[in-house]
């Protein structure tokens, strides 16, 4: 078992570091290689992004806890993140060639043109902070496997996964990390179907399965018990606020500078693709995984639902396959854990430093700064990866998911609004959160709204908009 693991995770890395031969040594091609990256290399590096050890231990444990319910989880996500991107994508990977800018912050600060660091300065201490938060939960759930398959201490996956993001990272820039990516997709499904199929047989099969899951209070009725409003209103807006989780994807830079690294915006198309069969895949194995678990593996007052994976996988499997599993996990966490890591040094040296940073070298160090950041707080973490995953995923949409809708329907909000827009939905979601209405109602969608409503509200399609926005079509 060890020793497939370890074979999976050195082929990681051997990959991503030989990526460094196709390097061109500029900041524009460590954080986004230039804009060279094929389709299906962009399709299947944001599945892995999106997918991380969020899809692995937090949407299973989720599942696993609530049950049938959680399919709107999956149903409302995909289908938010379509509508986003079906007007979204090719429109800001336009504006990144237009816009010559190295970051997420950078494009939107800059879509109309230069003159906008005071934006583009928010955005990216917003994203340092999230992200940071965001990759120390990877980093978690890659510990909590560790755990409970080599029974090291938690701490340990968190350091194995540090070392090597930062060598891959150290070695390309970003293309390692989608060429790796690419890789851990392939993997991350083929080790979640070998355990829905291992569960599936030892249980008796879909209908035995199914039986036993009825027993179970709750866990097989559609919508849970505890709505905000009772019967189909509060039943629509619990799907309703999935879908804005869905949305929220065009708000994270992390997952939407893999489409800004396409080799032309006339290839979205095909991007997409790719995109959506594999993440629908895989998001339908998952929750599938997640409710055999219940049924595998008795609830217990001490049993933590996010361990119920590498837990079933390691009673199911041969220790090779465990092994498999195991590399899965960490694949999904590491894919993930890399790009937050570029995504804030981007921050660091691109949108906050006062004055851009060409050095590849000082760029590195920044790498090793941010990985280190994470690491010491994951370290010293004590939430459930779902928790710190949801937190950090509504907050940056709801401070950047705006904006970018906006932009993209034309509109060209001044500074002192758009900063007001990204307050006003960032205090939303943690305000909906800190009351506890995020039990009932995702805290993105209030957030989102609002700071929607303000930009669309306040401001209006200028000639200069217009044009920018009619050459992004014929783009």
């Amino acid at each position: 078992m060890l020793l497939s693991f370890l074979g999976f995770l050195l082929a990681f890395t051997l990959i991503g570091i030989s990526s460094a031969k196709l390097s061109r040594g500029t900041r524009h091609d460590y954080y986004l290689a230039t804009a060279t990256v094929k389709p299906w290399l962009v399709g299947l590096s944001a599945v892995a992004t999106n997918n991380s050890g969020y899809m692995f231990i937090g949407v299973i444990g989720y599942t696993y806890t609530t049950g049938f319910p959680a399919l709107w989880l999956m149903i409302g996500w995909i289908l938010g993140d379509l509508l986003g991107s079906s007007f979204v994508h090719h429109r800001l990977r336009a504006a990144t060639t237009r816009t010559g800018e190295a970051s997420y912050a950078g494009v939107l600060a800059n879509w109309y043109g230069p003159g906008n660091g005071g934006v583009q300065r928010a955005i990216g201490l917003l994203s340092l902070l999230f992200l940071l938060a965001y990759a120390a939960a990877q980093l978690v759930a890659g510990s909590k496997a560790l755990h409970v398959l080599f029974g090291w201490p938690q701490s340990a996956g968190a350091i194995i996964g540090a070392v090597m993001v930062v060598a891959y990272c150290l070695a390309g820039g970003i293309r390692a990390s989608i060429w790796t990516d690419a890789a851990q997709s392939i993997v991350m499904i083929v080790a979640m179907a070998l355990l829905l199929a291992s569960a599936l047989a030892h249980l008796g099969g879909i209908e035995s399965t199914y039986s036993a899951m009825q027993a179970i209070p709750e866990f097989t009725y559609w919508f849970p018990s505890d709505l905000l409003f009772p019967g189909l209103a509060g039943a629509l807006l619990f799907v309703l606020g999935w879908m804005f989780a869905g949305l929220s994807v065009i708000g994270q830079p992390h997952v939407m500078v893999r489409f800004m690294t396409l080799d032309s915006a006339g290839n979205m198309q095909r991007a997409r693709i790719w995109y959506y069969l594999w993440y629908t895949s895989f998001y339908f194995l998952a929750t599938a995984v997640g409710l055999v678990a219940r049924i595998f593996l008795h609830e217990t007052a001490a049993f933590d639902a996010e361990l119920a994976l590498p837990t079933m996988a390691l009673e199911l499997l041969p220790p090779v396959l465990v092994g498999l599993v195991l590399a899965g996990i960490f694949a999904a966490t590491m894919s993930t854990a890399d790009s937050l890591v570029l995504s804030c040094s981007a921050a660091l040296t691109h949108d906050l430093w006062p004055q851009n940073i060409e050095s590849t070298g000082l760029i590195k160090l920044s790498t090793f700064a941010v990985t280190a950041l994470a690491l010491g707080l994951a370290l010293s973490n004590n939430q459930s990866v779902f928790s710190l995953v949801i937190l950090s995923w509504s907050s940056l949409a709801s401070a950047f998911a705006p904006l970018l809708m906006a932009l993209c329907l034309g509109r060209n909000p001044g500074r002192g609004i758009t900063l007001l827009a990204m307050f006003a939905g960032l205090t939303t979601a943690l305000f909906w959160r800190w009351m506890g209405w995020h039990i009932h109602v995702y805290e993105g969608l209030p957030g989102i709204l609002l700071g929607f409503a303000l930009l669309m509200a306040t401001s209006q399609a200028s000639p200069s908009a217009t044009s920018v926005e009619n050459r992004t079509d014929q783009t």
